[in-house]
């Protein structure tokens, strides 16, 4: 049996079952009404579909805990639908549908290290590294002189994604990107 939690225990990123599904906890507040019992009022994100859903429960009420497995692994190339992962400590390769690695690979290199994300046995998300070095393989050429504050242009990465850069980055620069919201940061 897997270990339990009570709803009145909650905290923000504990991961479990409600319902059959893996739910990880992102915001809970416990109420006392005046009248009436205490309950534990939550928003909970669906950790397989990213769903995010209000639900109360009494203080008292028990879930199973959910394990999710996070593995550090190298993401070494896509093959059509299939994006290959290997495990770095047992060499273990895997295959991942382009469905579920959707956008996360988007500002990710071969050979880049990824976590992957397993609940029983079947892989649910791909997390990029928090930060990534891409060259810029096309934009428009900068002009001196433009200096307006906060200027960007678009430009693409070797990836083949966009990213909105200042106006002073040139094709071949390197640059730094966060990958939770594609934002430039520097140049490298």
């Amino acid at each position: 049996m897997a270990d339990q939690i009570s709803a009145g225990d909650f905290k923000n990123g504990i991961t479990l079952e409600v319902d059959g599904n893996v739910v990880q906890i992102v915001e809970f507040q416990h109420v006392k009404p005046g009248k009436g019992a205490a309950f534990v009022r939550t928003k909970m994100k669906d950790v397989i579909n990213g769903g995010v859903v209000e639900k109360s429960f009494r203080p008292t009420e028990k879930f199973p805990l959910a394990r999710i497995e996070r593995v550090g692994m190298q993401y070494l190339y896509n093959d059509g639908d299939l994006y290959y992962f290997m495990n770095e400590e047992t060499y273990d390769q895997i295959g991942v549908n382009g469905e579920t690695v959707g956008d996360a690979l988007k500002f990710v290199k071969e050979n880049e290290k990824c976590t992957v994300l397993s609940y029983n046995g079947s892989v649910f998300s791909i997390e990029p590294p928090l930060f990534v070095e891409l060259e810029i393989t096309e934009t428009e050429p900068g002009f001196a002189g433009n200096t307006a504050q906060g200027a960007t242009k678009p430009a693409t990465v070797e990836t083949g994604a966009q990213v909105n850069v200042p106006l002073f980055v040139n094709q071949g620069d390197k640059i730094k990107i966060d990958t939770r919201t594609g934002e430039y940061l520097s140049r490298v």
